[in-house]
């Protein structure tokens, strides 16, 4: 955003991936997934309902804990959660090597796919059971083949639908990738489909001429649409979704909606 408003480039950015909540959006910018600190706090939520009462902080690099260690704070005191943040910035196989037996069994990782596989590396000859929980800047798939540890189980937030939901864009979008790739579906291709999609939608209601100028314009109306189930309706804080699901990895390797 910083630099399209720095070149003056006067276009749509539709559906961006993995925002800020705190970022103050501008009139060009139209985000239909939910952002970083929303996935945060239902990842949060979902574990202080089990009963959970203290939770350890892992930051991919030091960038990241800059960024989000304020807000993951401020969201766990909110649910009365006993936070414990790990300095960020060393070798992440060695912090996962350091964890002690008063670590708290339960660890939220903000971070990247590459980071989160040398972490659960570390982790791998710790007695004493953990379970990660990531945000959607992960893809469980790739993790894994990256050569991730499968001995702990690894839950990822995601702000799309599972890929095995009965949807109608999920399974537009499953019928696509079959036809088109000769991949295995994931959230991230889901992401890009459904970005895909709703910028179409969009874009089939600008009158005349498809130009900069009126596809802008009309993102811009920042209309109600249903994206085949997948609801799009801004508030006045020009953000629409707060959709998450989470995905859990078991020890086989398993993905669990």
């Amino acid at each position: 955003m910083s630099l399209a408003r720095e070149t003056g480039l006067n276009i749509a950015h539709a559906a961006p991936w993995l925002q800020n909540s705190s970022l103050e959006l501008d009139d060009n910018t139209f985000p239909i997934f939910a952002a970083r600190q929303e996935q945060i706090s239902h990842a949060l939520k979902t574990l202080s309902v089990m009963g959970l009462s203290e939770l350890g902080a892992i930051y991919g690099t030091a960038r990241d804990q800059s960024l989000y260690n304020t807000e993951v704070e401020r969201i766990a005191a909110s649910m009365q959660l006993k936070l414990h943040a790990f300095p960020a910035g060393g070798e992440l196989r060695l912090l996962g090597q350091k964890m002690t037996p008063r670590t708290p069994a339960v660890l939220l990782f903000v971070g990247g796919t590459p980071e989160l596989a040398e972490f659960t590396q570390g982790l791998e000859k710790q007695s004493r059971q953990r379970y990660i929980v990531a945000l959607a800047d992960v893809n469980l798939q790739t993790m894994l083949q990256m050569g991730a540890a499968r001995n702990t189980p690894v839950i990822a937030t995601q702000p799309v639908p599972m890929v095995n939901a009965s949807m109608p864009v999920v399974r537009s979008y499953r019928e696509t990738l079959a036809r088109l790739f000769d991949e295995p579906p994931t959230p991230l291709s889901l992401a890009g489909f459904i970005a895909a999609r709703y910028t179409q939608e969009v874009l089939s209601e600008v009158e005349g001429p498809v130009t900069r100028q009126s596809a802008l314009a009309a993102f811009q109306k920042r209309s109600t649409l249903d994206v085949g189930g997948f609801r799009v309706s801004f508030n006045p804080q020009r953000r629409s979704s707060t959709y998450v699901t989470q995905t859990m990895m078991t020890l086989d390797g398993r993905l669990i909606g």
